[in-house]
């Protein structure tokens, strides 16, 4: 076994997840550091599927029972076991997902993150005491638990998107079952681990409240047609929403969408060019460009173009790309091989496209993939442009008046994440009246979200929000609920009819 090989053994082990589990299974699990295989995942089959969603609905069906504050009291616990084990965790991210270590400690802190908001939330589930009509009357709404949430997601937040819903769904009395992406199995046992941990604690949380399904696509379509599955939070490409969207709602299921994000940001000629530099270069080469949220376009000013793109060529040239195990490194490797052959296609049709690149080279052979983010300086918003590449891919191009830039920025198919840096609030303003984003910032980049904000956006990123102020409300059915207390029977806008 290699060193790394050792090293995931080391870490399941100390996270506390049965050897049997990744040892003795079918499915191979990868580390992208250097491609070589690290374990061998035991997968579900449709028979497991049946049996952990029966589970899942007899944990809600007792989850439901429990007062919303000692829910919140597992989710703290939950919290709390996940400081201890945060530094072995976040180094099994690096390992599974390719994130420099600071990166896969900040994921794991957004699951901290998230147990502390949910929760505060778990006294929070505010309904509203709404005016009535009719004399001797009380109208209220209440929410209630919805039932058996499904969390499909991706592997470049292999641990962070489920513990946003997940939080969330078990506070407001919900059960959870989790179908992680096939390219980090390790990191959705590790968690699990991590949660039983939390709910032994806890004492009397039902069994199955928290599950597991590891496999491929027929796992993830078990979820989505299961009329035992109230909502399905799914994360990945505009591909995939597009084919589990109208599967959930043949049958009237709850979607969450996080799809696609073709994220740009405008730096305008009043900008401080050195707090856009920063914003702009982790945004667009942070996690090796495998964000949704990484920036892959840049509006730049006339005025300011030439100097700025030096500035980031000289950047990007100098930038470290390696393991993130072997020293100061920024930019890991992209998750397969698969990725790569994506990243090359874009850049020779940007090539195609009259585009100037600047990188884009592999760096080093082997089964791994890591490469020099790639800058391309284009005539216009043609061809690759207008796609999401989920590489370290930076288009830019010129503007000389706001407006039409705001138009170009505006007029592509996805709306997740968008920036301006400007000084001035004339400027600012208007760009955040116009931006059709979910998230819309004014100097800083277009990464970097907070689990106080809800996060998710628009056209063909799926319209889903996480976290936030009422992203609970997705995870709970609303009853509206009249209460008379008076001796007559009077009925709303004034009908009459007398027996």
């Amino acid at each position: 076994m290699t060193a790394i090989g050792e090293e995931v053994g080391r870490l399941l082990d100390v996270l506390g997840v049965d050897r049997t589990i990744w040892t003795d299974g079918s499915m191979p699990a990868l580390t992208p550091l250097t491609g070589e295989q690290v374990g061998m995942v035991r997968v579900a089959d449709a028979a497991d599927a049946d049996a952990g969603l029966n589970q899942a609905v007899a944990a809600f069906r007792a989850w439901r029972a429990v007062p919303a504050p000692r829910r919140g009291e597992l989710v703290r616990l939950f919290g709390e076991e996940l400081r201890a084990a945060k530094d072995d965790l976040a180094a099994l991210v690096t390992i599974e997902a390719g994130k420099i270590p600071s990166e896969g400690a900040g994921e794991v802190q957004e699951m901290i993150d998230i147990c502390d908001f949910a929760v505060g939330l778990s006294r929070q589930l505010y309904g509203l005491t709404i005016a009535t009509e009719r004399p001797g009357h009380r109208m209220m709404e209440v929410w209630h638990p919805l039932g058996v949430v499904g969390v499909i997601s991706a592997f470049n937040f292999p641990v962070a998107v489920w513990a946003w819903n997940a939080a969330l769904a078990l506070v407001c009395g919900n059960s959870v079952v989790w179908k992680p992406s096939e390219k980090t199995p390790l990191t959705a046992l590790a968690v699990q681990a991590i949660f039983a941990r939390a709910a032994a604690r806890f004492g009397d949380a039902p069994q199955g409240l928290s599950q597991l399904l590891i496999g491929g696509r027929e796992v993830g379509e078990a979820l989505v047609d299961d009329p035992r599955v109230a909502l399905v939070s799914a994360t990945g490409s505009t591909r995939m929403g597009r084919a589990v969207a109208p599967r959930l709602a043949q049958r009237f299921a709850r979607a969450i969408l996080e799809l696609g994000g073709n994220n740009g940001v405008i730096v305008a000629p009043s900008a401080d060019l050195d707090l856009a530099l920063r914003g702009v270069a982790f945004g667009a080469m942070g996690t090796a460009g495998q964000r949704c949220t990484t920036t892959r376009r840049l509006f730049l000013h006339d005025r300011i173009y030439d100097e700025f793109v030096a500035r980031l060529k000289a950047a990007y040239a100098s930038v470290a790309v390696g393991n993130p195990l072997a020293g100061e490194v920024l930019v890991g490797p992209l998750i397969d091989r698969a990725a790569f052959e994506a990243m090359q296609e874009a850049l020779a049709a940007a090539r195609a496209a009259g585009g100037i690149v600047h990188g884009g080279e592999r760096v080093g052979e082997g089964a791994s993939f890591y490469v020099r983010p790639a800058l391309i300086e284009m005539p216009g918003q043609v061809g690759p442009v207008l796609e999401e590449t989920f590489a370290p891919i930076l288009y830019v191009m010129r503007y000389d008046d706001l407006d039409a830039a705001i138009a170009q920025h505006n007029a592509v198919a996805a709306g997740l994440s968008s920036a301006i840096f400007t000084t001035d609030l004339r400027e600012a303003e208007r760009f955040l009246a116009a931006s059709d984003c979910g998230i819309a910032n004014v100097n800083l980049g277009t990464s970097g979200a907070e689990i106080g904000g809800a996060f998710g956006g628009e056209k063909e990123t799926g319209g889903g929000r996480e976290s936030g102020s009422d992203a609970w409300r997705q995870y709970m059915r609303r009853a509206t609920n009249t209460m008379n207390y008076s001796d007559a029977l009077p009925l709303a806008q004034g009908v009459s009819f007398d027996l």
